[in-house]
């Protein structure tokens, strides 16, 4: 390329001259090319050290003076071929101008102005790109794409240098960190190591530290474990490795692919060295922690964070934290661990102002919230532009707000009378908690927590737990009194502490909505949740079935769901909820926990509350494969193995851990103890998350430890922990005891101990205390293990699911399943808007999941078919798609695509030339290639439905016809089951129905039988487009030659046959006419009753060798009177030499048809009779018309005749029945989808592939 004159004081240090004139020299890199020697190596070795960029471009084009010392770069080449047209260029449009000037300076001030005139073109029509990026990254986005040979798709989030071991050398190079791909280039005097692992084949990636590999990155993939040290930082890199092996892994889950936010704000001064998109990928981690933090809506993004103190009135100190605002929140966070925690709405500030400053309280800001709290930060650095920033934030959250309503809050009746508190609900949600929809209310609605409306009336009978009740009421009062109540609320470790010694009843709907967050997304959102029930009202989806059939296995023992009022609130908030996340939809253990919101809120808090728990509390637990709950688990059994390493190897080898923890952790253990107190775990849960469930399961093993060591079975183990946790009882709950279904394991001799549930918590935090940093970081190490594992289990399940008769191995399978698996990805990486990417659904079957579209299929068939056709591979490509693709939604799944492929590798002669066959015939050729097939395609085209769940994989390969007769069989079969239907009801039994099923699948069973015979004829242009494929087919053969003398052979043979059964279809119409008899009696003494009967081929030259042409689904081309004609006048002339130029238009069609030349038909042996059926194209009396078109049915050749004809080449037969091992060809097609690295060193090429 060309760039602006940059000078150059010693032109010739490490380059080599070339090329030279008087104005220009053209130079060459030490070291790239051909010989270089010591100092080559030398040179290569220290570009790739100190990033030169002669290692993108080694080539350049230096202009210089006669009298001057001083060269100036004008070009830069990465290939010899850019180079050369550049240095073309100069010497034909400057050379002779500037021999015209006088002075050496005006030489090179045109040469300059030259230069910089060519580059302003060049860059005038470009639109303009990114300038976000620096210049020296974008270098090096260059050299990694032309590298690794990566797409203009794939962007380069950033690059580090360091040292990858190989074995126990280091080798120093450049580790490219891609959206999509992990990279490493390595040149050490002479030795070159390339690797390339996508993020999709991570399974394991952490830190380590060892004698072996100090301060090092180990990347484990599914075949190799790969070691990178020596980082500048080790610990920036390894947190963007994280985020994008992260984006990967959510790719797998659920499509979403990576989407730079072009939101984000420009920074002032872009930094050195860092991409736009590393710089979003910095923003999404802050994001997400600052939206952890504070349990804030998944759309809220951070704008920024400052240093301040935060004056807490409750211990009359300023607290040194964080202040974090964004768009609709001001959030404090302490420096010291649960110190303080505050969150304010922009909703609820009223006044902002600026204080006065001193040196005791430097920069202080004042926020006031409509609850009349007043909030002061101090020691802010900059105020002025903060105050500014939450102003502009202030009046776009007012004009949001919907006639500011959402903004009042009906404070809980926390000091009025108990008989007073039980006539209205206590949430904080009263005004929403009665907006429903109009249809919603025709049904009886949940305005306030269940709980209340079925123990208004109830008798506490245990005074002492109704007296702690009250205490606990009155200490929540002092707090927030002291604390402030609602959302602005301070947040301390003294609310952590009455958390854990238990939420009074009445507080426990408000402070599970403040805690949650789900009280934000509530007030934001006011009659969304009555419009998703009036939307999912009578409408029936899968998820509604599920949801409907659990409704009255969710808390049966409760009598708020004995009755309709509290299944159909059950119902609304389930269905609404997956009408709102389809994704998700209905997952078993959602009703548990559904039930529980239910009754301590209205329908609309416990949507809100069910929300949070699915999208942002426990994420990914309740998806089709509940991937969240099997992370988890995992971390559990780590956490095992750390705290309870005696008890850890006996619980693998019973299998237990499996099988209680997601149960354990789906239902947050409302289903496996006492209602009462499982609720007293909830309470903790939604102030501290996942931790607790954690803590208290490791506290429960830790418990039942001696018993669970002593056990023999995973039977024993259940039962023991079964009984443990049906005994936790909860001793100061005020609600009625509830039975509780595992009182079934109880039985036995001696009744277990009881154990206090808040005993429990006490322990689970003593001796397992766990931070949610350390859980998210153990989540991200076990997220790639489990994900990675599904997908294994999808691969295996797809395998399982192909039919027996497809005869690849299994590993073969596998390794097919790995290259399609990529090709569809690699629709996602840089296709966008592809319908493979588009479409994909994780829903589905695992077979479904994955499927690719005709294009990919052409690149998979290009590299994988034993038949390489040149420049013909294409087209038979797309016939191929065109056949397999049976429902026509233009995309094939994985059993489609290998039973195509396995036709072409393990059939036998017969199945191979099936599949010829069929491809050159309707559908898989197309009207645009064969144009005269109308009836053909017409025939086709009725049949589009699938094939019988029953079918195999070779169904894809059956006949037409039979195909077509299964179906009407099928029909029938459909009216005589109503018949039996009917007769059944009318004796009682059931009995016909059976029957009629068995003998239908009989049927079935028996029409899949393929014969030869069933497939449709061929007319003459699809069998010219056959021969033409098989010429391609043979072109890159050893036995070339001789392959093309049988073809030729075989051709014209089957050309001959093909006359002599259109004079066979001529005679019935002539024979009235003409009345002659005796004609029919020349050429075949002894013809069939039946014309339409289909006979074995005979030996050549038999007369008898016809086909039934009345039957043919063809059109005769106007070509075949040419030949017919052509025959008759000269007697050695070849069909081929008369056809159309529409026939010769592919570059490897003329080939075909001069090799057919060479065994031309001896026309002499038809004599007249061949000119007569030449003439009787045209009759009437031969043309029938079929669905509008007019088709000449004359000229057919059946499947039987051409396999008998090749049959008689033994060359032809060696060629289809030699076995070709398909391995070789998936390696080299998972190199090219870089499952495997590349290297241009042979002592590397075992890395990775």
């Amino acid at each position: 390329m060309w760039l602006g004159p940059e000078e150059v004081l010693v032109a010739n240090a490490l380059w080599v001259t070339e090329r030279a004139n008087p104005f220009f020299v053209l130079q060459r890199r030490r070291g790239h090319g051909r010989g270089g020697g010591l100092t080559g190596l030398l040179v290569g070795t220290l570009d790739v050290v100190l990033d030169s960029s002669a290692r993108v471009a080694p080539y350049r084009i230096l202009h210089q003076t006669h009298d001057s010392q001083v060269y100036w770069t004008v070009a830069r080449g990465s290939s010899r071929k850019e180079i050369t047209e550049h240095w073309e260029w100069l010497e034909n449009n400057l050379l002779q101008t500037l021999s015209i000037f006088d002075n050496e300076e005006d030489i090179t001030t045109f040469v300059k102005g030259k230069i910089h005139g060519i580059i302003a073109e060049e860059n005038k029509n470009l639109q303009p790109q990114g300038d976000e990026d620096p210049g020296k990254f974008k270098e090096a986005e260059l050299k990694m794409r032309k590298q690794f040979g990566m797409p203009e798709g794939e962007k380069l989030v950033n690059y580090y240098s360091c040292s990858y071991w190989k074995g126990h050398v280091p080798r120093q190079g450049w580790l490219y960190l891609t959206v999509n791909h992990l990279c490493f280039y390595s040149f050490l005097l002479g030795k070159e190591v390339s690797l390339v692992v996508q993020w999709v084949d991570v399974i394991r990636l952490e830190k380590n530290d060892t004698v072996l590999f100090p301060e090092s990155i180990r990347v484990d993939t599914r075949d190799h474990e790969l070691f990178f040290s020596m980082f500048l930082n080790i610990g920036e890199t390894f947190k963007l490795m994280e985020q994008l092996a992260n984006l990967a892994m959510r790719q797998l889950l659920d499509s979403e692919s990576f989407l730079e936010d072009k939101a984000l704000p420009r920074p002032a001064r872009p930094r050195r060295n860092i991409s736009a998109l590393k710089r979003d990928l910095d923003a999404r981690a802050k994001n997400e922690y600052y939206r952890a933090t504070f349990q804030l809506p998944g759309d809220e993004h951070l704008d920024g964070h400052t240093g301040c103190t935060l004056w807490t009135p409750f211990s009359k100190l300023h607290i040194p934290g964080q202040m974090f605002i964004s768009s609709n929140y001001i959030c404090f966070a302490s420096k010291e661990e649960n110190a303080c925690h505050l969150i304010i709405p922009l909703r609820e500030v009223t006044i902002v102002e600026k204080a006065d400053s001193s040196s005791v309280l430097p920069s202080p800001l004042s926020i006031s919230t409509k609850s009349k709290m007043t909030f002061l930060f101090a020691n802010l650095k900059d105020r002025d532009f903060l105050v500014q920033k939450i102003s502009d934030f202030l009046q776009k959250t007012s004009s949001k707000q919907p006639g500011g309503s959402s903004t009042g809050r009906k404070a809980s009746g926390l000091d009025s009378a108990p008989e007073e508190a039980s006539e209205q609900p206590v949430s904080p949600t009263t005004p929403w908690g009665g907006r429903q929809s109009s249809l919603a209310q025709e049904a009886p609605t949940a305005s306030q927590g269940l709980l209340k409306l079925f123990q208004r009336n109830a008798p506490v009978e245990d005074l002492g737990a109704k007296g702690a009740e009250t205490e606990k009421e009155k200490q929540w009062n002092s707090h927030f009194c002291e604390y402030g109540r609602g959302m602005c609320m301070y947040r301390t470790a003294k609310m952590r502490e009455l958390v854990l010694k238990g939420i009074p009843e009445r507080l426990r709907g408000e402070l599970w909505l403040l805690f949650s967050g789900a009280w934000n997304e509530m007030v934001t959102h006011p009659g969304y949740y009555a419009e998703l029930v009036e939307e999912s009202t009578g409408k029936y989806t899968l998820a509604t079935e599920e949801i409907e059939r659990d409704l009255h296995r969710s808390m049966p023992e409760h009598p708020a769901f004995q009755n309709e009022l509290g299944i159909a609130a059950l119902r609304r908030v389930l269905t609404a909820y997956a009408f709102r996340n389809p994704t998700i939809g209905y997952c078993q253990a959602m009703n548990i926990v559904t039930s529980v919101l239910l009754l301590y809120g209205s329908e609309e808090e416990a949507f809100w509350l069910l929300v949070a728990l699915c999208e942002r509390m426990l994420p990914d637990y309740y998806n089709t494969r509940v991937v969240g709950a099997l992370v988890d688990q995992s971390i559990f059994e780590e956490l095992t193995r750390d705290f309870l390493p005696q008890l850890s190897e006996k619980m693998q080898d019973l299998g237990v851990i499996a099988s209680i923890s997601l149960s354990w952790f789906l239902t947050i253990f409302l289903s496996v103890m006492p209602f009462e107190s499982a609720v007293v775990i909830v309470d903790c849960f939604f102030y501290e998350g996942v931790k607790v469930v954690l803590q208290v399961a490791l506290a429960i093993l830790d418990a039942k430890m001696k018993q669970l060591l002593d056990c023999s079975d995973e039977g024993e183990a259940m039962t023991i922990l079964g009984r443990y946790l049906d005994n936790v009882v909860n001793k100061q709950s005020v609600s009625l005891p509830i039975p509780h279904l595992h009182a079934l394991l109880t039985s036995g001799d001696d009744p277990p101990e009881e154990v206090d549930i808040f005993d429990l918590l006490k322990v689970s935090y003593e001796k397992f205390s766990l931070r949610a940093d350390d859980i998210e970081q153990m989540r991200f190490k076990q997220r790639l293990k489990v994900i990675q594992s599904l997908e294994d289990t999808a691969k295996r399940s797809v395998v399982r699911a192909i039919p027996g008769d497809i005869d690849f191995s299994v590993e073969e399978l596998e390794d097919l399943y790995v290259v399609f698996k990529a090709k569809h990805l690699t629709s996602q990486y840089w296709g966008n808007g592809q319908p493979a990417a588009v479409r994909r659904d994780p829903s589905l079957p695992y077979l479904e999941q994955y499927r690719i579209d005709a294009s990919q299929f052409q690149e998979l068939f290009t590299s994988l078919t034993p038949w390489a056709c040149g420049a013909h591979t294409p087209v038979l490509a797309g016939r191929m798609f065109r056949l397999l693709d049976q429902n026509r939604d233009s995309l094939i799944n994985f059993k489609e695509f290998v039973t195509g492929i396995s036709r072409m590798y393990h059939g036998d002669l017969t199945d191979k030339l099936k599949v010829l066959y069929k491809l050159h015939l309707p559908p898989a050729l197309s009207p645009e290639e064969a144009e005269s097939a109308l009836e053909a395609t017409h025939y086709f085209t009725e049949d589009s439905r699938e094939a019988s769940p029953l079918a195999s994989g070779l169904d894809l390969f059956l006949p037409w016809n039979a195909q077509e007769a299964l179906q009407q069989e099928e029909r029938e079969e459909a009216g005589n089951e109503v018949v039996q239907e009917k007769r059944g009801e009318e004796k009682r039994t059931s009995t016909p129905d059976y029957r009629h099923y068995l003998q239908m699948w009989a049927k079935e069973k028996e029409v899949q039988k393929e014969t030869i015979k069933d497939l449709p004829k061929m007319n003459q242009e699809q069998f010219i487009e056959l021969c033409k494929t098989l010429y391609n087919v043979f072109s890159e053969d050893p036995m070339e030659q001789d392959l093309y003398h049988a073809i030729a052979t075989v051709a014209s043979l089957l050309l001959h046959i093909g006359e002599v059964g259109k004079r066979f279809s001529a005679q019935p119409s002539r024979k009235p006419r003409d009345g002659a008899p005796g004609e029919d009696q020349l050429l075949a003494p002894d013809p069939p009753q039946d014309p339409a009967q289909e006979l074995p081929p005979p030996a050549v030259g038999d007369p008898q060798a016809k086909a039934g042409g009345d039957t043919q689904l063809g059109k005769v081309p106007q070509e075949s009177q040419v030949v017919g004609e052509g025959c008759g006048d000269e007697g050695q002339a070849s069909p081929s030499q008369h056809l159309s130029d529409n026939e010769t238009k592919d570059d490897m069609s003329m080939s075909s048809y001069s090799v057919v030349s060479t065994g031309s038909l001896q026309c002499e042996d038809l004599t007249d009779d061949t000119v007569l059926v030449g003439g009787e194209v045209h009759s009437p009396s031969t043309t029938t018309t079929r669905s509008g078109g007019s088709v000449d049915t004359e000229w057919s050749i059946s499947f039987e005749q051409i396999l008998a004809s090749i049959l008689t080449e033994s060359v032809l037969v060696n060629f289809f029945e030699k076995r070709v091992d398909i391995g070789l060809k998936i390696k080299d097609q998972r190199k090219v989808e870089r499952q495997f690295s590349t290297s241009s060193d042979h002592e590397h090429s075992g890395v990775l592939g």
